[in-house]
């Protein structure tokens, strides 16, 4: 059936369409009320797209364009405003809203007929996101997605906003979507000098923001960020430190919110014993409310209330990532046993549910299931006790559960009183629920491999197997690190991400960022040389896409990719770290484990471009303060040294496994061969033996190292007496 209100598609298009139709056909249903048992009514260009987030879409009678010159030509010529919408698989309200508006054949046939529609994976495009993201801050003062935005044929944006429901009065709005566009597209005829200046504006905003203080070199004088600077960000933690329930005071609670990493370095750093007591109380806090899956492992994305008790259902890899190495290191600190638990329960989660036969793993999971939010995860207590018979009162009163629930009617799981006996003795009747959950229709799982978040979790994994001494996630670091670099690897570089045999392009500045980062953690977990070999080549070509020479600082795309109206230069960490602030630590890193000072002056070039910034909001910069607590320390470095023929020892590794050492720089080979040949990449290893046939360890310190240590405890003995170095 032909989209209302569009022309036909030309020949080959339609054919390509039809195509790949026939090949999507044993698909799942169509997301589209528009169907019947002979298929979909409606088809448009997204089918031919690998996105879930677009294919969701394909079936919409829309006329949508992925993003792209064609789409712009065709505003061009046609004289047409361009409606740009951008979200991604698992967003909620991206659903309601398509279920509203883009659903609706009439509100289809105006889009067709007044202008020419795109549909945007934010996933797959980061950088046009941030663009227009921050046209809609600019204009609204918050953001969110879906993001809707109007642009004209040049890009430039001159209305935007998020969710809009469809029509006048629909959940209280006094405009909907349908009123929105007409206004628009009959202003954008009458009134093209107002449009034009309003697009101009709106355009020096965004570039503005986007480059700010750190478009050009620091100020001659610019002193690099000091302690004080974390001393800064810890006031503001504690000011804002909900000591009740942990993390930052209100709701919604988002983990990435509170940096406990941060907080752990800190403490490391000064003994600051009420700093520790806020990591471990929002850890406890997490892990034991709804916004923890109680039942299969790993967290939601974030908390609708105060207490992390419900949460907005949709899982991100990349959550679950940054909270397994917050739960590690939490455990190198304290050694609680319920930290190692649900780092371990996290990890299995991500191998059972979230890997791909590949061996890389999945992006997220959806919130909804059978058209309803949280429908997968919830629970009525006569269900539970169903199921569990006599198990049933134990496990009631452990999880918080009652008959009128905490979630419209029925039960989020949560601990009220975390009692890790309790864990283990409630542990088969978890299996029960489980198994029972695995039964119901699961949430649309987006199985694109991209390649920053898999960076994050081949980090997490690597660091996690490390610390519990598990040799099983560290080799699925392994392996998903091989798929990424002969898989989503083109003409000599990172691609952005994978699905169905096809990449979407080149990467930006976070996916080589982050996996140069995981090709270093997964050599501290191996020991194995080509690691760290693959770390370092990408690390160069990171500098010489994405760097900003003697600006200092990183741009998030590369200098060939498409030119936006604005080219953005990252600093503050958000849900995800960004691209700079772990290309920063990544720069501390090699210089630490190869001498090399090239990588200590771009450190320290990007630190002052940063500075003012950091000086003046230092919680908006919470993984960069992981840099500043590397470059304000003493890195010790470590060298370990076992005889040819031999593995790394386990008397060495396990003291350096459970210890809370986050600024060193770790190297290790057999004698001979294997060590000449990191010697090379890490001088430091340089004329190490293993002393009288003895697995040796060598604790240096700016490349000047302490007598041989062949007894592990003169090895934690030397590196604890580095601890009062940091400057």
């Amino acid at each position: 059936m032909p989209l209302p209100g569009a022309p036909a598609f030309p020949e080959g298009l339609r054919q390509r369409i039809e195509a790949a139709l026939a090949l999507h056909a044993g698909d799942d249903v169509p997301r589209t009320r528009h169907c019947d048992r002979d298929g979909p009514h409606f088809t448009n260009r997204l089918i031919l797209e690998t996105s879930p987030y677009l294919r969701q879409h394909a079936h919409n009678p829309v006329n949508w364009f992925p993003w792209g010159d064609e789409a712009f030509d065709a505003a061009r010529s046609e004289g047409k405003p361009v409606f740009l919408s951008v979200g991604y698989s698992t967003c909620h309200w991206c659903h309601v809203m398509e279920e509203e508006s883009f659903e609706d054949v009439e509100i289809a046939r105006y889009l067709n007929e007044r202008y020419v529609a795109i549909k945007l994976d934010r996933e797959e495009r980061p950088d046009v996101d941030a663009v227009y993201m921050t046209a809609v801050v600019s204009l609204t003062g918050q953001g969110g997605w879906p993001m809707s935005v109007w642009l004209d044929a040049e890009r430039r944006p001159f209305f935007a906003g998020t969710y809009f429901p469809a029509h006048d009065g629909d959940r209280g709005a006094h405009r909907g979507f349908a009123s929105i566009l007409r206004e628009l597209a009959d202003i954008y005829h009458a009134e093209p000098q107002r449009v034009a200046l309003a697009a101009q504006s709106i355009t020096d905003a965004v570039r503005s923001e986007m480059i700010g203080s750190r478009g050009g070199p620091a100020p001659a004088g610019t002193a690099l960020p000091g302690t004080s600077v974390l001393d800064s960000a810890m006031q503001f933690y504690r000011r804002a430190f909900d000591e009740v329930y942990g993390g930052i005071r209100g709701a919604p609670k988002f983990p990435s919110t509170f940096p406990v990493r941060l907080l752990l370095r800190y403490h490391r750093r000064t003994g600051d014993a009420a700093v520790l007591a806020m990591a471990e109380h929002t850890l406890e806090m997490m892990a034991a409310g709804g916004m923890h899956d109680q039942l299969g492992g790993g967290f939601h994305r974030y908390s609708t209330d105060e207490r992390w008790l419900v949460p907005h259902f949709e899982k991100m890899l990349y959550d679950n990532a940054l909270l397994a190495l917050a739960f590690a290191e939490a455990w190198q600190v304290t050694k609680r046993p319920d930290f190692a638990r649900v780092l371990r329960t996290t990890l299995d989660y991500v191998l059972r549910e979230m890997t791909a036969p590949e061996g890389a793993f999945y992006s997220a999971t959806d919130a909804d299931s059978e058209g309803e939010e949280g429908a997968f995860f919830v629970w009525s207590e006569d269900e539970i006790r169903r199921l569990l018979g006599a198990q049933a009162e134990r496990f009631v009163r452990f999880y918080g559960v009652s008959s009128q629930g905490n979630f419209e009617g029925k039960n989020v799981l949560f601990v009220p009183h975390p009692d890790e006996r309790e864990w283990e003795a409630t542990a088969s009747a978890r299996e029960v629920l489980r198994a029972a959950r695995e039964q119901r229709p699961h949430p649309l799982r987006d199985e694109k491999i991209l390649a920053a978040w898999n960076g994050l979790m081949i980090s997490a994994l690597s660091f996690g197997g490390r610390v519990l001494g598990d040799g099983r996630y560290v080799t699925a670091a392994e392996r998903a690190a091989d798929f990424v670099l002969s898989a989503m690897c083109a003409n000599g570089r990172l691609q952005r991400s994978w699905k169905e045999g096809r990449t979407s392009g080149p990467g930006f500045l976070e996916d080589d960022a982050f996996f140069v980062a995981s090709l270093l953690d997964l050599y501290e977990a191996t020991f194995d040389r080509q690691r760290l070999t693959q770390a370092l080549a990408l690390a160069k070509q990171t500098e010489l896409r994405f760097g900003d020479g003697e600006g200092g600082g990183w741009f998030r795309s590369a200098g060939d990719h498409e030119a936006l109206v604005a080219r953005e230069k990252p600093s503050h960490d958000g849900a995800e770290p960004s691209g700079a602030s772990v290309a920063l630590r990544n720069a501390l890193r090699l210089h630490a484990l190869t001498a090399d000072d090239r990588w200590r002056q771009r450190a320290e070039r990007a630190l002052r471009a940063y500075a003012p910034e950091m000086a003046a909001h230092p919680a908006a910069f919470s993984e960069m303060l992981l840099g500043v607590d590397f470059v304000t320390d003493t890195p010790p470095q470590i060298v370990l040294v076992w005889p040819a023929g031999e593995g790394p020892p386990p008397a060495f590794v396990d003291p350096l496994r459970e210890t809370f050492l986050p600024n060193r720089a770790l190297v290790g080979a057999a004698e001979g061969r294997e060590l000449e040949q990191l010697a090379r990449i890490a001088p430091i290893a340089s004329a190490k033996i293993a002393l009288g046939g003895l697995a040796t360890a060598y604790v240096c310190e700016r490349g000047a190292c302490r007598l041989p240590a062949t007894d592990p405890a003169e090895m934690e003995a030397q590196i604890e007496a580095l601890r009062g170095h940091a400057s």
